[in-house]
């Protein structure tokens, strides 16, 4: 595939097509500032939206660095193949009906491969996307309107979605925004391929992802590591949340995990900041932006009101933000700057004597500004500026330049109301290095995320699961045998016998010490088909319960005594992102607490203890008001020798899953285990 730098920052555009859309192309560019030749090609037309136009791409002066292809699916193939002959750096194929509509065009996938197959190494942007807006080289191959500005430095933004890019470019939040890149649906330049490239031009900051779905693994955790390398970060907006195509699973841990979880997984372990909200992204980038990544969580807040402060702090709950007690040094100085009446305390609520006056304000924007602090905020809500004066609120954007070129820490302006930050006020700020960040909430999810630490070095590749093994028909394997070859990887299980019939029962059990459990095998749920009973003391105990039971196959085991707490470890075939490992909360708790963490595969040992410090639950792993702590690294080993099990049997399994995992202060026990194949062993 060509370089996109070529594509990206064209010197000369061709468009080829006369449709309204074409028209729009070079208006837009033309408009925005590209100064470059524009050569319309159209057989009938002397001319396009002012521009000499030829009858042929053959015709051109000289082979286009870019190329917006605005006709129909099947003529669009053939242009890009006389393209793709002449030399062209790039395309952009606007037309749809490719491999995105097979469900409407039965063809659709053979005309992307007749696409594929013409544009040969020259790139190929879509097909059915917008194409790109260049705010750094003032470049517009866009088929609308957009409202993006020139900018000489920003970040790059690059979504799958042609009409959300659009309204990203109308975002009046004060963003700078170098790149607004749509992919369409990945024929061949896909979304790692664009970020690559936007990440190679030194006046891009940060870049922003709106992601569909992940195409190419071993493509993206490229890109992740371009950016680590090159200490730029991503903030990502991963939608697929309430995907159902797991719903059908036999266990729990396929419903928590999940596509959704299987993202989320994959974006943690690359270090990509993740987002739940196209807004929070905006102010994420904004704040990337301006002060690159933070040093840490650990914030301070400071408004002229007592319900702004509380509001901050109220907002902060549940995200991943800190406002760290004031220290000796800052009550000292916060006392100095703002008398004997205001009570101290982060957030700060410094009250209005001091609103109007520089220095005082200056000095205790400063006091509160400890170096041990990643970001300050000042809370500050502009007014109207067709019907008020904000020449008293430029007194406080002063104090802000003083407080920071005498603490050395950023302060960021935050808004409580996104409404009032002015765009003109935003832009001005962010100019000269001061964070203007919109809404609370907003701000705060932004601040998390970009305090998230990245990996100092680039993770292990994840484990690719065969490519539609989903699809197969699943082979599940009993209990008992889910047990042995689990246990041939080093899971510690119970000791046990099988018996078949009744009559089997008492003799097997005996071998065993009590208390036993009974569990009837060739079931996915045992409890709600009753066969399983628990706590039996003698082999005649055990063949009464085995009467009772819907089952002529029985497992009968040793029970595991001194259980501090129960777990559950799984392993789902998740073929977007790889083998999906979840650590949680089991046995009865497991749908009562939902209380899960996912990794990807292959995980270490401290990836899994990290895990477990991020649940509910940690507490009572570690010893909970007096009570014994378990063998945490018994829990590590049982979570290594699934991993194990899976890597080595890769190609065959679509879930593993173990709950609960009885964990005492000296061993961690799979009292049930579960797996599914692809096929029978």
């Amino acid at each position: 595939m060509s370089d996109l730098s070529r594509v990206l920052r064209p010197a000369h555009i061709a468009v080829v097509g006369g449709g309204t859309w074409c028209e729009n192309v070079i208006r837009e560019c033309r408009a925005f500032g590209f100064s470059g030749p524009i050569w319309p090609v159209h057989p009938t037309r002397t001319e396009v939206s002012g521009e000499v136009a030829f009858t042929s791409v053959a015709e051109l002066p000289q082979a286009p660095d870019a190329c917006f292809i605005g006709v129909n699916r099947h003529a669009t193939v053939e242009v890009a193949r006389t393209l793709s002959r002449r030399g062209a750096g790039g395309a952009v194929c606007f037309a749809s009906g490719f491999k995105e509509a097979l469900e409407e065009l039965a063809d659709g996938g053979a005309v992307q491969s007749a696409l594929l197959e013409a544009a040969g190494d020259m790139a190929i942007l879509g097909p059915n996307c917008y194409g790109f807006i260049n705010g750094l080289d003032q470049v517009a191959l866009w088929p609308d309107q957009h409202g993006m500005v020139p900018v000489e430095r920003g970040v790059a933004i690059i979504t799958q979605s042609s009409n959300i890019a659009l309204n990203l470019t109308m975002q009046k939040r004060g963003l700078p925004i170098a790149y607004l890149l749509t992919a369409g649906n990945q024929a061949q330049v896909d979304l790692a391929d664009l970020g690559m490239a936007a990440l190679a031009d030194d006046r891009v900051t940060v870049l922003g992802l709106h992601i569909e779905g992940i195409g190419d693994i071993r493509r993206f955790e490229a890109l992740a590591e371009a950016a680590r390398q090159a200490g730029k970060a991503i903030v990502a907006l991963k939608i697929g949340a309430s995907d159902q195509a797991r719903t059908a699973t036999v266990s729990h841990t396929a419903s928590l995990a999940g596509s959704a979880a299987g993202s989320d997984a994959l974006l943690d372990r690359l270090g990509v900041r993740r987002v739940t909200s196209l807004s929070v992204m905006l102010e994420a980038l904004k704040l990337l932006h301006v002060t690159g990544p933070l040093p840490s969580n650990r914030i301070a807040s400071m408004s002229c009101s007592g319900g702004e402060a509380s509001l901050m702090a109220d907002t902060a709950i549940g995200r991943d933000v800190v406002f760290p007690p004031l220290n000796t040094a800052q009550k000292g100085d916060l006392r100095a700057a703002l008398g004997p009446k205001v009570a101290l305390a982060n957030p700060l609520d410094y009250h209005t004597y001091i609103w109007g006056n520089r220095g005082a304000m200056a000095c205790c924007f400063s006091a509160m500004m400890d170096p041990s602090l990643a970001l300050g905020c000042v809370v500050l809500d502009f007014p109207r500026a067709d019907r008020c004066d904000a020449s008293q609120w430029d007194i406080v954007i002063d104090a802000i330049r003083d407080a920071m070129a005498a603490r050395g820490v950023p302060i960021a302006v935050v808004s409580s109301l996104p409404d009032t930050m002015p765009e003109e006020v935003a832009r001005s700020l962010i100019a000269e290095g001061i964070p203007a960040l919109c809404g609370l909430e907003d701000t705060l999810s932004a601040i998390a995320q970009a305090a998230r630490p990245v990996p100092e070095a680039a993770p292990m590749p994840v484990v690719i699961p065969v490519r539609g093994a989903q699809d197969a028909a699943a082979f599940g394997l009993s209990e008992a045998e889910a047990k042995i070859a689990l246990a041939a990887h080093g899971l510690s299980v119970p000791k046990s016998v099988r018996a078949q019939g009744v009559d089997e029962i008492a003799p097997s059990a005996s071998l065993l010490n009590a208390p036993l459990a009974l569990k009837g095998e060739g079931f996915a749920h045992k409890s709600e088909a009753g066969a399983v009973a628990l706590n039996l003391a003698t082999p005649d105990d055990v063949a009464s319960a085995a009467r009772a039971m819907p089952s002529t196959d029985f497992l009968i085991e040793e029970m595991v005594a001194g259980g501090i707490a129960d777990l559950l470890i799984g392993v789902v075939h998740d073929a977007a992102h790889g083998f999906v490992l979840t650590l949680g909360a089991g046995g009865t708790f497991t749908e009562l607490l939902n209380d899960t963490a996912h990794l990807l595969l292959p995980v270490d040992a401290d990836a899994i203890s990290q895990a477990l410090d991020g649940l509910v639950i940690a507490p009572t792993l570690c010893g909970y008001r007096g009570a014994a702590s378990v063998d945490r690294q018994a829990i590590v080993n049982a979570a290594l020798a699934v991993q194990d099990y899976v890597i080595t049997n890769a190609a065959q399994v679509l879930e593993v899953e173990i709950n609960p995992l009885i964990c005492t202060p000296s061993a961690a026990v799979a009292v049930d285990a579960l797996i599914r194949l692809r096929e029978a062993p």
